[in-house]
């Protein structure tokens, strides 16, 4: 009967030595792709998996297999998820103060027009107060000129009336923006949430 073949074996050195080589090139991968995640993340770069790989010149496989390559990259993401959410509120804060701090100008300048608006109505009136009581002891000249100068505080009435018309719109304008921003924040907010869910 003949005798049965048996596998050749390796010495113990050259498997510790095969081991220890792919332990380094493991490590070598891993250390690839903590650099790969700190250059993404400085520059605001999205990290995905084929990101990551590519830069890193590393396969897919690794990191969705590689228990510590899958938690570095995963840790990576939901950090920037982070960022991007930090960054939003930032921004939406910025937005704000921008349309509050307009809205306070724009409230301001209505303020001053509406008062303006009233002394210019006082005048006018205390003037034609002032025609109608002394149109008799005022020269033909002084009622030309009284009725030149109520001409001219009519017209700038109407100018006044106009600009605090337009103030009130920009005003109201200021406050929509303000309310998109605030709704258009959410929704992001509730989508990055929601994509962010497995």
């Amino acid at each position: 009967m003949a005798e049965g073949l048996s596998a050749p074996r390796v010495p113990p050195a050259r498997t510790a030595e095969a081991l220890a080589a792919r332990q380094r090139k493991t490590d070598a991968a891993l250390q690839r792709i903590k650099d790969t995640l700190q250059r993404l993340a400085k520059t605001r770069t999205p990290i995905t998996m084929a990101s990551v790989a590519r830069h890193a010149d590393v396969s897919r496989t690794f990191l969705y297999e590689h228990a510590d390559a899958k938690t570095l990259v995963s840790e990576a993401m939901s950090r920037a998820v982070g960022r991007r959410i930090q960054d939003r509120r930032d921004e939406q804060a910025a937005m704000e103060a921008s349309w509050r701090e307009r809205a306070l100008n724009a409230e301001d300048a209505l303020k001053a027009a509406n008062a303006e608006i009233l002394a210019q109505r006082e005048q006018i009136g205390d003037l034609l107060g002032q025609i109608k009581d002394l149109q008799t002891q005022w020269t033909e000249e002084d009622i030309v000129r009284i009725t030149t100068d109520n001409g001219t505080l009519k017209r700038r009435v109407r100018e006044l009336a106009a600009e605090n018309k337009s103030l009130i719109a920009k005003l109201t304008a200021a406050r929509d923006n303000v309310r998109f921003a605030d709704k258009r924040i959410a929704e992001l907010e509730a989508q990055i949430l929601e994509h962010q869910r497995p």
